[in-house]
């Protein structure tokens, strides 16, 4: 019997790739951006949720395709980027949210990311990559000096994490079944 580690996928199976309906792969992150952008107007301490990063990696993590996590990354952060009312150019959110969708999808590939550990992580990581590559592209292209508070930044991942647990859960009752 050939024994893996857990979030560790044995080569001899295949991943399962989830399916979605258009509705939900529309839905859940026009519903994210929208609760970025309006509820902290509201509720001021939930400014910290990046509802929008979570979604874009759970859809590509889960279809495990890195075209479709292009695609879905860019899609998500250039929404993102035309109807928050933050002081960044259009795109920056586009680029970071595309990369993001990338590796999350490649990510999916190599790991099977069903378990609720492997998910903690990943969204504590992506959290953590997304505000970073935010932080370079904003001192590279932008030419602003910015500063990148790493106390902040893995107190604010972890809080991501906890939150993107429930969320996925919520996400996974979406999938299509065949």
């Amino acid at each position: 019997m050939n024994q893996t580690p857990a979030g560790f996928h044995d080569s001899s199976r295949k991943l399962r790739i989830s399916k979605f309906n258009w509705i939900a792969m529309v839905g859940a992150p026009l519903a994210a951006i929208l609760f970025q952008v309006y509820v902290p107007r509201f509720i001021t301490y939930l400014s910290y949720l990046e509802l929008p990063l979570l979604v874009t990696v759970y859809f590509p993590l889960m279809r495990r395709s890195p075209v479709m996590g292009v695609f879905f990354g860019a899609g998500v952060g250039l929404a993102q980027d035309s109807l928050s009312q933050s002081n960044h150019p259009l795109g920056m959110f586009g680029i970071v949210k595309t990369l993001v969708g990338y590796f999350a999808a490649s990510v999916g590939q190599r790991f099977e990311v069903e378990n609720s550990g492997v998910r903690l992580v990943l969204a504590f990581f992506f959290y953590f990559f997304h505000q970073f590559l935010s932080w370079v592209l904003t001192r590279a292209l932008l030419g602003q000096s910015v500063d990148f508070d790493l106390a902040q930044t893995l107190v604010l991942g972890v809080l991501n994490a906890a939150v993107a647990l429930p969320l996925y859960r919520i996400l996974d009752k979406l999938k299509v079944t065949e």
